[in-house]
């Protein structure tokens, strides 16, 4: 991969709220990113590519409405931040609705114009553990290589009671990655491949679910958050309950089905596949490859985590990605015990966090 410039450039924080509505609160975010915005919609070969030109076909309109009547309806508050996102970054509401809205959009663009590119999927691994030993979920956060440099952290203050912190990719909902709240709910994300019959067009987007995920009050009413969302394309949730030492993998896809599986003491490595919800899914060699690989390596340990993050033993498939197409941005670490979430750029392996937050505090201080 040529050098951007951007590989090196420190993952920066936003602090914004409490704010008068939602729209302002998207629209400070859109203004305070507007240059990073800018530049990964320029990057971003999807878009320029496969979603622009399918949004100006006739094709498109019915299911580009169905996407903003039903998000809509159903959160209205985060479709205002959206359309504040891209009013305060001053960029086309179109382009920031299809980067929000791209896995619900790409698996209907039309087939013989597809560039391979588009349907590689974002593939990220988790590996998590609950023993009476340790309590922790390690997450790499994989993505196309036009997000390489492209993503910010954003602490959100929405009242006394609720902040957030959460990784976010530029000009997109906080958060599609992974993120946390002053209710000690954690969560990380994986996507897996439904087939297209798998998925209802128009229903409610990804990215909507996981904003509304840092609202939850804790564990149980996340569950419920997701159960009822009306999800279009099926979505893998981690999530992580540091006031009851809980973890929980929730398998979902469209028509409201849901699989809950809670993390005991057997360490539970998860690429981009359904493992127990019974979908039809589309076969992905790399996540398959993943699987493998993680199946062999040792974890017993918070280092042996992290090194099986960062290993790079299959040349073709590794887990930690360096490009061409999929690189991975960074690495989270949750402790359960150490209530902390801490975030490593480049190579886990070396184990140097960036940015360490305690989660246990509303403000969430740097220990």
């Amino acid at each position: 991969m040529e050098s951007s410039g951007l590989e090196g450039k420190v993952l920066e924080m936003f602090e914004v709220g409490p704010c008068e509505n939602a729209y302002q609160m998207g629209f400070l975010i859109g203004q305070r990113f507007s240059n990073l915005i800018r530049s990964r919609l320029a990057r971003d070969l999807i878009l320029q590519d496969q979603l622009l030109p399918f949004a100006q076909t006739p094709e498109a309109q019915p299911l580009l409405k169905a996407l903003a009547d039903n998000n809509k309806k159903k959160f209205p508050s985060y479709w205002d931040e959206l359309i504040g996102t891209a009013e305060g970054s001053g960029v086309p509401v179109l382009n920031i609705i299809l980067i929000n809205f791209r896995k619900e959009i790409v698996p209907f663009l039309p087939k013989n114009k597809l560039i391979s590119n588009a349907e590689s999927p974002d593939d990220c691994s988790d590996v998590l553990i609950v023993s009476d030993s340790m309590a922790m979920v390690a997450h790499n956060e994989d993505a196309n290589v036009a997000l390489v440099g492209h993503a910010y952290l954003i602490k959100g203050m929405l009242s006394k009671e609720l902040s957030f912190i959460a990784y976010t990719y530029a000009g997109e909902l906080p958060s599609c990655a992974f993120g946390f709240n002053s209710h000690g709910l954690a969560f990380t994300l994986n996507s897996v491949p439904p087939i297209e019959d798998e998925i209802v067009a128009g229903g409610i987007g990804c990215n909507f679910i996981s904003r509304d995920l840092l609202e939850a009050s804790g564990i149980d009413d996340a569950v419920t958050r997701i159960h009822s969302s009306e999800a279009s394309v099926g979505h893998s949730y981690n999530l992580i309950d540091i006031r009851t030492r809980k973890i929980l993998n929730v398998e979902t896809a469209s028509m409201n089905r849901i699989s809950v599986r809670e993390v005991g003491a057997t360490p539970f490595f998860r690429a981009n596949m359904y493992l127990h919800l019974p979908v039809q899914q589309v076969q992905d060699d790399n996540s398959i490859s993943r699987q493998r690989r993680a199946l062999v390596l040792p974890k017993t340990s918070k280092n042996e985590f992290l090194s099986l993050l960062g290993d790079m033993a299959d040349a073709k498939y590794p887990i930690y990605m360096t490009g061409p197409i999929l690189y991975t941005l960074c690495t989270a670490v949750i402790d359960l015990d150490e209530q902390t979430f801490s975030i490593i750029e480049g190579n886990p392996k070396k184990g140097e966090a960036s940015h360490v937050f305690t989660m246990s505090s509303k403000e969430f201080k740097m220990p």
